[in-house]
């Protein structure tokens, strides 16, 4: 099979604003998708309200104590899950379409594409998070005061980096696969849920899989999280864990684009990208 050659974007001298327009459009073009299913949006809402719900009534037959302890767990996964989902869906998606080899062959850096999608993950994810935090609160009666609620967002913001990184690993799947390379990201999901402590304290884990969750960036989301939010722990005292969070994402975002630039040469060698390949 002849191989497609693909365009290198030129960029002149002076471009740099027209690559942060392209990052910024590529933003807009997703928040601008929600609209658009705007229906779908509030399904998926309601069902992690609903799912937030039945793991905190959990909490409610062990305590009150554990109540908001297992609602912190829910509102990091269901950041974490729609960090994983967005970035294989945009590939998956693109794919279906059959627009990924326009996408990946406009004058735009892969990098621009990756992380305008990536960062549009993020910033609806905390607007999500944000959401269901207010609705379980008000709905359950909790009571956050004392919390330090912005070191809680500041800290989630801020894990979103590392998040972004195993998300890029995670999204080479349905580059490789069309059918069910979207579905087969849950596998990066369900080895996080359980070795970083989600609903419970990792010390409860044997003792080799415990020594995993120390890997997962998770881990510390979690405990950071839980520290502002049930201890008010100060800016001072999650300082720490907040540099360590951006630190992984330093690395974990390099990594990421590194591996996904290796499966998209490996699509284009073989022609994995076509619907039928």
């Amino acid at each position: 099979m002849q191989r497609i050659p693909t365009l290198e974007p030129m960029v002149p001298a002076g471009a740099e604003p027209r690559m942060r327009l392209r990052f910024l459009a590529l933003i807009e073009r997703n928040f601008a998708l929600i609209k658009r299913y705007i229906g779908w949006e509030v399904v998926f809402v309601f069902y992690n309200i609903v799912n937030a719900l039945c793991i905190a009534f959990i909490g409610v037959t062990q305590g009150k104590g554990h109540v908001l302890y297992l609602v912190i767990g829910a509102l990091i996964w269901g950041f974490l899950s729609l960090l994983f989902h967005e970035l294989a869906e945009q590939v998956q998606w693109e794919r279906w379409e059959g627009t990924i080899e326009y996408s990946f062959m406009a004058p735009m850096h892969r990098l621009t594409y990756l992380l305008g999608n990536c960062f549009y993950a993020v910033v609806y994810g905390v607007l999500r998070s944000a959401l269901l935090l207010g609705v379980l609160v008000l709905f359950l009666g909790l009571s956050l005061k004392g919390a330090n609620i912005a070191g809680a967002l500041v800290v989630l913001v801020v894990s979103g980096l590392s998040f972004i990184g195993l998300g890029l690993i995670a999204a080479i799947l349905p580059v490789l696969s069309t059918e069910k390379g979207a579905q087969a990201s849950h596998i990066f999901q369900a080895v996080i849920l359980l070795i970083s402590g989600v609903y419970y304290e990792v010390d409860v884990l044997p003792a080799w899989i415990r020594s995993l969750s120390v890997a997962s960036p998770a881990t510390y989301t979690l405990r950071a999280i839980r520290a502002a939010l049930l201890e008010g722990a100060s800016f001072k005292e999650l300082a720490p864990t907040i540099l360590l969070l951006a630190g992984i994402g330093i690395v974990l975002i390099p990594v990421g684009f590194a591996v996904f630039s290796l499966a998209e040469r490996w699509a284009k060698r073989t022609g994995k990208l076509k619907r039928s390949g």
